[in-house]
């Protein structure tokens, strides 16, 4: 079954890469679209929770540990997208990684944990330094999206380039260490 959903969304993927195919490598088209899709539903998700999910400010958790209604609904979103993003990358973008299962989701998640924390810090950074330049409150969500656009095709870009490299690499056979490659 996994098998015949692979065919056909590779099938339509491929299609819509006809008219770019000279512009953009096959590979990296599969990863704006696939990775495209997946914050698609990041973001339907995240705005759905916020709205019927956690519908006050706080949410309450056990023994008094409380969160904010978008930190829990970014949770919810995460859960969902996160092993759905790791399914595209696998088997859409990355089949020819010939590394363990295992193996691929730890350095998935290990770069989805760095790439979170880049996003973080890298917001951050672009709010002190926005909070230097002199704005009017017009201009102050105007400047957020544009520096909240910048730091995601920053992180896309690293992203494709640390899953190619590290997480869904594929590894020569003849000089790979034996537990790291998946046995034939």
């Amino acid at each position: 079954m996994l098998a015949q959903a692979r065919h056909i969304i590779v099938g339509i993927i491929d299609f819509c890469h006809r008219p770019f195919a000279r512009v953009i490598p096959t590979q990296t088209f599969r990863y704006l679209a696939c990775g495209g899709s997946n914050t698609v539903l990041n973001i339907g998700l995240f705005s759905l929770s916020l709205k019927f999910l956690f519908t006050h400010e706080t949410v309450h958790l056990f023994g008094g540990l409380n969160i904010t209604a978008d930190v829990a609904a970014y949770i919810v979103a995460f859960c969902i997208s996160f092993p759905i993003g790791f399914t595209l990358s696998r088997h859409i973008v990355f089949p020819e990684s010939n590394l363990h299962g295992r193996i691929q989701f730890f350095r998935y998640a290990l770069t989805t944990a760095t790439f979170i924390l880049t996003t973080y810090l890298l917001i951050k950074l672009f709010d002190v330094l926005l909070g230097m330049i002199p704005h009017t409150k017009g201009s102050y969500a105007l400047l957020h999206s544009i520096t909240y656009t910048i730091i995601t095709v920053i992180t896309a870009v690293m992203s494709y380039i640390s899953q190619r490299r590290f997480t869904f690499k594929t590894i020569d056979k003849e000089i790979a260490v034996d537990n790291e490659v998946v046995a034939d």
